[in-house]
């Protein structure tokens, strides 16, 4: 798994959000993008991560910031996650991994004793020239916004 670094130049990528359309990298260009991975819709630390996101989405877009969600599920897993949280900002369905081996964040995992290939729970600060300016490799579910604010 080679994931990308601060100072690392983000490849561009595109993926279908939870209402197939597509999104593009481009679509960022000159802005600040916050893209945290997550493992699974609808999941218990999944949710959390969102949702703390979303109540402090008014903060982040204050400090510039544009966010995007990214995991493997469908569309349709991805727009009843969002509609049921309703969340501000997209959710990329990236089912082909496409936007998930950009970053580097699929990988070996342990859980309960398996060990098991999958999404590892990341979050990127892209700047607006498209570099990498925050890794969180160590993110804290329910008091995300904060690691992002600080």
């Amino acid at each position: 798994m080679k994931t990308l670094k601060v100072g690392d130049a983000v490849p561009a990528f595109s993926a279908k959000d939870q209402d197939g359309n597509t999104i593009n990298l481009s679509d960022y260009s000159g802005k600040k993008l916050i893209v945290f991975f997550y493992p699974k819709a609808s999941t218990p630390g999944c949710t959390a991560e969102a949702c703390n996101l979303r109540d402090n989405y008014t903060e982040l877009q204050k400090q510039g910031y544009e966010l995007l969600g990214v995991s493997a599920d469908s569309e349709k897993r991805q727009s009843n996650f969002r509609a049921k949280y309703e969340f501000p900002y997209p959710l990329l369905a990236d089912e082909d991994h496409v936007v998930i081996h950009t970053f580097g964040v699929w990988g070996p995992k342990k859980f309960m004793g398996k060990e098991y290939d999958g999404i590892h729970r990341m979050t990127f600060v892209i700047d607006e020239k498209g570099i990498v300016s925050k890794v969180i490799e160590k993110v804290k579910t329910k008091d995300h916004a904060a690691q992002l604010l600080d």
